[in-house]
């Protein structure tokens, strides 16, 4: 289904010419003409980018379809964004093995000093080990990675015809999905440390980042996240609001619940740019019986969800 939405923005301080507007029976002054600005997200087109990458396998570090992958992303970058580039570098787990990182990102207004940070994670977890038949098999990764890139890539196509009024970085973390529960939360978001004590522009900072994670599943919910409430808690009421306002509040829930390590975590915690976590998450389901399996393949994406998501991401965009 798609939906179009009008934002009002309403024309304040009315200018009047020396004519008297009134008329005899003492109206009031005509009001001036208000200027509609139309945010529209093409779910179809998320779709389209979830199923781009699913396409090239899994997107483990290190292998072919990974590299494939990245190339594509940057492409898709450099064709929305004013800027866009690889971040290449190297980081030590904690379980002692070098792991390259590949952190792609495309810049929307680089000259704007307010700026607002859209991040996800496209790698994907090396093996399936919640699956019940074949848990060291590699999963497609199509909510778990995709969907939020996919969501990503399609705001990034939008902003590209409307610009926004502020500055937008799209940041594409590697190696999110590396973790391992013996070795710690350190273990995970790896790409997302990385760029966190190495930004990719010296002093680099935003007003706020949003990270979107697992936002593709059929009836996805999205609790209010507890770290995103510790170190952002207006941001999370902000998009929750706009989202419950868009009619999207049967995925939106508005009560918190679950201290989750993802890659806002580190963002939060190194850079400090005040970040929010859209996960796929509730108390009664957890993660989705889809999570680290192999039924997290494109049967589980569902159009419904990732407009949802897109078209609250970009009404906060706009909205600034």
């Amino acid at each position: 289904m798609k939906r179009i939405f009008a934002i009002c923005l309403v024309l304040t301080g009315g200018l009047y010419s020396c004519q008297d507007n009134t008329n005899k029976k003492g109206d009031k002054p005509k009001e001036e003409p208000v200027e509609k600005l139309v945010v529209h997200f093409n779910e179809d087109s998320a779709y389209n980018f979830i199923q781009k990458q699913v396409d090239f396998g899994p997107r483990i570090p290190g292998t072919v379809a990974h590299g494939l992958t990245a190339n594509y992303l940057l492409d898709k970058l450099k064709e929305y964004c004013d800027e866009a580039m690889i971040q290449e570098g190297e980081i030590n787990s904690v379980s002692n093995k070098k792991v390259p990182i590949r952190n792609i990102i495309g810049s929307i207004n680089p000259e704007k000093q307010k700026r607002i940070l859209l991040c996800a994670h496209w790698d994907t977890r090396p093996m399936a080990d919640e699956d019940p038949d074949e848990p060291t098999k590699p999963a497609d990764g199509a909510s778990d990675g995709g969907s939020g890139v996919g969501v990503l890539l399609e705001v990034a196509r939008q902003l590209s015809i409307k610009k926004p009024d502020v500055g937008v970085d799209i940041v594409l973390f590697d190696a999110e999905d590396m973790g391992e529960s013996e070795y710690g939360v350190e273990s995970w978001c790896l790409g997302s440390q990385y760029w966190a004590r190495n930004p990719h522009k010296p002093n680099y900072t935003a007003n706020f980042g949003i990270l979107l994670d697992m936002v593709g599943a059929k009836d996805a919910r999205f609790m209010m996240e507890s770290h995103s409430m510790i170190h952002a808690r207006s941001i999370v009421e902000k998009v929750w609001r706009k989202a419950r306002s868009l009619g999207h509040g049967d995925h939106f829930l508005m009560y918190e619940g679950g201290m989750i390590t993802d890659d806002h975590y580190f963002i939060n915690t190194i850079i400090r740019i005040p970040t929010i976590d859209i996960i796929q998450y509730d108390l009664a389901s957890g993660f989705g019986e889809y999570w680290h399996t192999l039924d997290d393949n494109m049967s589980i994406i569902d159009k419904n969800t990732l407009e949802a998501v897109g078209e609250t991401v970009l009404h906060v965009v706009y909205e600034e």
